[in-house]
């Protein structure tokens, strides 16, 4: 095949098309720009989820007080010295527990205060009004029900609470978003492969006259789809380094400047550039292969050869 006329029917094909060529770059660029922020995000919240599960407790917060005429789980009264003591040995015998740390009602107050310190209902509670606990530290954190069934309804205990299940709401919301932006990105590919379609039918039909006549003199069909088919992975390429511009600019202004989250929100361990330029090569390779292939099933039903 001859390289330079296959060139001069790809030149010929995108000015022809111009207008429908630019879209069909524009819509690539969005769409694979709104995949890779979903591939990246779904990187954050698995790396925030290894880095979470990893330091969450398990609190077993005792009876005081206050509870035992209100709470059912403390009918038999306040936590005794004996009850804690015996709680605190047999979590220590558990092989799940890797360290047990005790806070008393006096440390709970006090660190309420500093979490609450703006807050006009700092001034609400009274030490005596918070509870004991036993913060426990697993060797595995899905191990949570080994504690659960162990100490739930133990006198002394009001609650055995799973910090993971807090963090789940969480991860659960950031999962739920990332669900939505793929359903935004097969939404904005849909209208990339019709865009695509449209453009190579209305090429095919702008030169219905060259390809009869290459038929005539014994042209291959994979010759004569070439130049339409290149034509699409071209547009595709474009769209795909927009997109990865697009991607490298979203994460200097968002993280590193700009917005600059890392500097805000010191708790997250954001994605680093490697991250994203890890994903730059799959955004590429999309962008040749899906208009490429686009056109090649369109060529099929608009291209008889």
């Amino acid at each position: 095949m001859r390289v330079q006329f296959v060139l001069s029917e790809i030149r010929v094909g995108l000015r022809r098309n111009l207008t429908m060529t630019f879209a069909v770059i524009i819509s690539v660029a969005l769409s694979l720009a709104l995949a890779g922020s979903a591939v990246l995000a779904n990187k954050q919240v698995s790396s925030m989820k290894g880095y979470w599960y990893d330091k969450v407790q398990v609190s077993i917060f005792l009876c005081n007080k206050n509870d035992a005429k209100s709470d059912p789980n403390c009918t038999k009264g306040a936590v005794t010295d004996v009850q804690k003591k015996q709680i605190l040995a047999d979590l220590n015998k558990l092989p799940v527990v890797q360290h047990v740390y005790y806070e008393s009602a006096e440390e709970a107050y006090k660190h309420y205060k500093e979490q609450f310190k703006d807050s006009p209902l700092v001034d609400s509670l009274t030490p005596d009004q918070m509870q004991e606990s036993y913060r426990v530290k697993l060797k595995d954190p899905t191990k949570f029900d080994v504690v659960a069934s162990a100490f739930n309804g133990r006198a002394g205990v009001q609650e055995v609470q799973d910090q993971r299940k807090l963090l789940n709401n969480l991860f659960n919301l950031l999962n739920g978003m990332t669900y939505v932006a793929w359903a935004v990105v097969v939404f904005m590919l849909a209208i990339a492969l019709l865009l695509i379609v449209n453009t190579v039918r209305i090429s095919a039909f702008s030169r219905r006259r060259e390809t009869g006549i290459m038929r005539l003199v014994g042209a291959s069909s994979f010759y004569i789809q070439m130049p339409f088919i290149m034509e699409a992975a071209f547009a595709g390429i474009v769209g795909a380094g927009l997109a990865s511009v697009m991607l490298l600019i979203g994460r200097y202004f968002l993280i590193d400047h700009g917005l600059a989250l890392s500097q805000k929100i010191t708790l997250i361990d954001f994605l680093g550039w490697s991250d994203v330029i890890s994903v730059l090569p799959l955004v590429f390779l999309a962008g040749v292969l899906i208009p490429a292939f686009a056109a090649f099933i369109a060529l099929r039903k608009y291209l008889k050869v």
